[in-house]
């Protein structure tokens, strides 16, 4: 499918007729109809609406430029798919490799997080020495959430930030890509549409209600004129899903040994002791170690 159309003006046939083509391709292949991520730069693939409601946001907030591959939507990537049977073979052979290499940092299971790391140590741009592309991207990313701005308005202030910096440097082009690359250090979360005085969450048998089955009121925000602003929640609970975060930091077999010690390691004698990884009570061990033996 022609994709020249997301980088046309949202005013133009052109990018009308692709909006529609794009919503026809995303409603083909939903899983689930009214439960679709919308690809627009406000919500950047974290929102889900039904195909009606999407069409409006691309309209209004036009579509993410950086989004070519419709992944998220149902589309194959062909390159992933084509080495994922070599990518199998490298995993078990890694799984078995591992079961005798205690030195290694970072298990090869989790190809995501191996590249996140790699990231977190790459120089923002070439021979830049002082700052890495992670820290400088999550440090933009808290002023983004410190200061409530807009996902277009992030977008924009990271194309401008690029722009002054060498080039072929390490900046996103867009929130989208900024989101991708900071999913893989754990920080994912889910928005779920709540009951403005808390009854319920639109989540699993709720999921597809519009009305609150206690209340009886609308999930929808409603304006001062009393009309419903359909597809924009009264109330939204962000939710930040802790297994990802345990499975990061699982990752590096020396982490999980210290995770385990006080479960595995420490003397359990039935009687109380001082905090063991305190670092004013090592000071205190290091410099009297009789005070400690009683």
């Amino acid at each position: 499918m022609d994709r020249s159309w997301m980088h046309a003006d949202r005013k133009s046939y052109k990018y009308k007729l692709g909006v529609g083509l794009f919503c026809q391709f995303a409603l083909d292949n939903a899983k689930d109809q009214n439960h679709i991520c919308c690809p627009c730069t406000n919500c950047g693939n974290v929102e889900y609406f039904s195909t009606s409601v999407i069409k409006d946001h691309l309209f209004v907030n036009e579509i993410d430029p950086s989004y070519e591959k419709w992944i998220e939507h149902g589309e194959v990537d062909v390159e992933s798919a084509g080495s994922e049977r070599a990518d199998c073979e490298v995993e078990l052979d890694s799984d078995v490799r591992l079961e005798g290499d205690e030195d290694e940092e970072i298990s090869e299971e989790c190809n995501e997080f191996r590249q996140f790391v790699e990231d977190a140590n790459k120089p923002l741009y070439l021979g830049c020495d002082r700052h890495a592309k992670m820290n400088v991207l999550v440090r933009l990313y808290n002023l983004k959430v410190k200061h409530g701005m807009t996902d277009a308005a992030y977008s924009d202030w990271l194309i401008a930030f690029s722009e002054y910096l060498p080039t072929r440097n390490e900046i996103p082009t867009s929130v989208y890509e900024a989101k991708m690359v900071l999913s893989a250090l754990g920080m994912d979360y889910r928005k779920i549409h709540a009951y403005p005085n808390d009854c319920i969450l639109y989540r699993k048998q709720y999921a597809d209600e519009i009305r609150c089955p206690r209340c009886g009121i609308s999930r929808w925000k409603v304006c001062k004129n009393k009309k419903e602003m359909e597809g924009v929640p009264a109330k939204v609970l962000w939710y930040f899903p802790p297994i990802p975060r345990f499975k990061k930091m699982f990752q590096s077999v020396e982490t999980s040994k210290n995770f385990t010690w006080h479960a595995i390691e420490r003397n359990k004698d039935g009687f109380i002791c001082h905090p063991a990884d305190s670092k004013s009570w090592k000071l205190v061990d290091e410099k009297w170690p009789d005070f400690g033996s009683f």
